[in-house]
């Protein structure tokens, strides 16, 4: 045991000081196409874009508005005047006697061109812009945590097309052994020295082995399509990446779940919500703003009527030829200040804290819930850590017994189905090895996965 244990604890002391998940060029180059490629990731990158547009239209209320209006109209109408009634002096002649009605028409211009600008929202501009920001924060957070799913299932993907190469080599090998047996059974038959049983026997091995090599061939095109939607690759590219399957090592003391992801997208959304809380208090607070402009009024061709005049018993027609207000400057400062809103501002400053509840109980939930996997994902590593170890003294003892069955079998010290059970352990060992290794690999990504810190620990 000391002497298979020693090879790998030197293999754990050498790669101690270097990086825990390492990848050669082809695979990371493989990485970064996914990525590129990925769809989701993609619409990651569009909700931030919106978002950050969505904080700039925020933002943007503080920029003044200009107005540019104009306004015709034609008015035809009947003026009702009822005043107290007046007498003129001298001629002691009643004015305004009762009811009096004019008939009026003309014509309104109107033309303006006015700015506007917010002045003091009740900090809802700022704490609403704050709120979009933090979200977007949150965004880059997640879109980060789908990154290292990525990168998980990239290097596992591989691995498993690793592994089939290795079982596509250990078939070749048993066949180039069985054909080899058969060539001797047949001729040892002919001698008389052997039984047609032990042909059938190895034949119906070899069988069994074209029977694995059809499965082989329709898992390997499975993981052929699997990396190309991932990456894009064509086969030749997926060919090319090349790296050796060594195990990934965790060499830190103590791991902590301080920088997953998951966890800092979701504080980022719980300051989000106190910002949108504060937003909403806001509502209680008046609102300023200041507005200038310039304005152009005029009335023209008008005319009013007036009722029959006594004394000279005929009505009298008024005429305008133009009143126009020109070049009016205006200058001034407005304030809105709803001062009761039939409880719609205390629901949502309401809804705002349950918001804020809400996700702190995520945030507490989903720590326990990683620091648990976390845990599990380490026992598992170090597991598999262990077995690596066992496996390659398995397949080391299976090949050895493998040797051992050929040479017994050709001196008839072991029948057949020996030598066949000795083939098929060797076979099974050194599957069982490789898969370990992948295993081992996929938990150590995983548990640095768990804490947040994947590409940091990903080099060369």
């Amino acid at each position: 045991m000391k002497k298979h244990l020693f090879p790998f604890l030197f293999f754990l002391s050498f790669h101690s000081v270097q990086s825990q998940i390492a990848v050669s060029s082809t695979l990371e180059e493989a990485i970064q196409k996914a990525i590129e490629k990925s769809t989701s990731l993609k619409n990651k990158d569009l909700d931030i874009e919106k978002l950050n547009l969505q904080e700039k239209g925020v933002w943007n209320k503080y920029i003044p508005t200009i107005e540019a209006s104009a306004l015709y109209s034609y008015f035809d109408n009947k003026l009702t005047v009822d005043l107290p009634t007046a007498t003129i002096p001298i001629v002691n002649y009643p004015l305004f006697d009762g009811k009096t009605a004019f008939k009026n028409y003309g014509n309104i211009f109107t033309g303006s061109v006015m700015a506007k600008t917010v002045l003091f929202s009740g900090m809802q501009i700022p704490n609403g812009a704050k709120a979009i920001k933090e979200k977007t924060k949150g965004t880059v957070f997640l879109k980060e945590s789908e990154k290292d799913a990525i990168t998980k299932e990239v290097i596992n993907t591989f691995d498993q097309l690793e592994l089939l190469k290795v079982i596509d080599k250990l078939i070749k090998e048993s066949e180039n052994r069985l054909d080899t047996e058969t060539k001797r059974v047949t001729k040892a038959i002919e001698q008389g020295l052997a039984i047609p049983y032990d042909r059938d026997k190895i034949k119906l091995a070899a069988l069994e082995l074209s029977s694995k090599k059809i499965e082989l061939d329709g898992k390997r095109k499975l993981i052929y399509k699997k990396i190309q939607y991932l990456t894009g690759y064509s086969i030749s590219e997926i060919d090319h990446v090349q790296y050796t399957l060594t195990p990934y090592l965790i060499t830190d003391e103590k791991l902590s779940t301080q920088n997953k992801q998951e966890i800092k997208a979701l504080e980022s959304f719980k300051l989000a919500y106190e910002y949108l809380l504060k937003k909403e208090k806001g509502t209680y607070l008046p609102t300023l703003g200041a507005f200038g402009g310039v304005s152009y009024s005029s009335l023209f061709n008008a005319n009013a009527t007036t009722p029959i005049v006594t004394g000279i018993n005929q009505a009298l027609y008024l005429g305008l030829n133009e009143l126009t207000i020109s070049q009016n400057w205006i200058v001034g400062a407005a304030m809105k200040w709803e001062v009761f809103s039939g409880f719609e501002r205390k629901h949502k400053v309401h809804e705002a804290k349950i918001n804020i509840e809400q996700v702190q109980n995520q945030i507490d939930d989903t720590k326990e819930k990683l620091e648990l996997l976390l845990e599990k994902n380490l026992v598992d590593y170090t597991v598999l850590t262990q077995k690596i170890d066992i496996t390659q003294q398995q397949e080391k003892v299976a090949s050895n017994n493998l040797n051992l069955a050929i040479k017994q079998y050709k001196e008839g010290l072991i029948n057949i189905s020996e030598r066949l059970e000795a083939e098929n352990d060797s076979y099974k060992a050194a599957v069982n090895k490789t898969t370990t290794l992948i295993e081992q690999r996929l938990a150590a990504i995983e548990t640095i996965i768990a804490t947040g810190d994947l590409s940091k620990k990903l080099s060369k």
